[in-house]
């Protein structure tokens, strides 16, 4: 599936072969990330911190000194880092959505084939269940904030459907997919994607046999119906 990368539809959106892929992907989003001074361990702390606490009890009820105090560190630091406490949503969010993309299009181009997208999509989901808390902040809390949902779609997702896009015209011109509107069939199984994020099987605290078991008849039931639709066919 490596070959994709050399594809016409693909270099142009700027894939240089020096490159791997996953490098590649984080520089491609890279502007919906704030430019900031490098990392710290106290900045990590309180993103941290502010993550586990943003969904556990919500963004409006989280106040600073509580994300102080379980980053270990004085209220004041917060500020020497992000202006506001919105400063550190908008960090969490957008950092979030370009580590949940970056990871399904890296998965995506390593599929053995175009048909294995149930693998592709039971990991993901396998992937965002391990990773609660950033899955409840980047899905939840910024619906609550129409400028940093505004601002997700339009420099994080609106560049992740560009690549999708290329990477099913590809698959069509290869003659794995019908012909259709690529940019249409990335946005259905984006969505389809978005959907599995949003369900109890997914979100739920739990991992017992039974919801895994559950979260894998989801992921082929999705799959299966991406790939062959849902219109009974005829037996031949």
């Amino acid at each position: 599936m490596w070959s994709f990368f050399e594809n016409k539809h693909f270099v142009r959106l700027g894939y240089p072969q020096r490159l791997t892929w996953r490098r590649w992907t984080m520089r491609f989003f890279r502007p919906a990330l704030r430019e900031e001074a490098p990392s710290t361990d106290n900045r990590r702390k309180i993103l941290d911190a502010s993550q586990h606490l943003f969904a556990q009890q919500g963004f409006g009820n989280t106040p600073t000194s509580q994300i102080a105090k379980r980053a270990g560190i004085a209220e004041g630091t917060i500020f020497r880092y992000f202006p506001t406490k919105k400063d550190i949503l908008i960090e969490l969010v957008t950092s979030g959505w370009v580590t949940i993309l970056t990871d399904l299009l890296t998965e995506l181009s390593q599929m053995a084939s175009y048909t294995h997208v149930e693998n592709v999509m039971r990991n993901r989901m396998r992937d965002m269940h391990s990773n609660m808390d950033l899955m409840k902040v980047c899905f939840f809390e910024a619906q609550f904030h129409p400028d940093l949902r505004d601002r997700v779609h339009s420099e994080v997702i609106a560049r992740m459907l560009d690549v999708a896009e290329d990477f099913f015209q590809t698959a069509m011109d290869r003659g794995a997919y019908r012909p259709m509107n690529p940019k249409v069939v990335a946005r259905v199984f984006l969505g389809m994607f978005t959907i599995a994020g949003f369900s109890d099987q997914t979100m739920s605290g739990g991992g017992s046999i039974g919801q895994i078991l559950e979260m894998d008849e989801m992921v082929r039931g999705i799959s299966d119906i991406f790939l062959h639709g849902v219109v009974a066919r005829p037996e031949s």
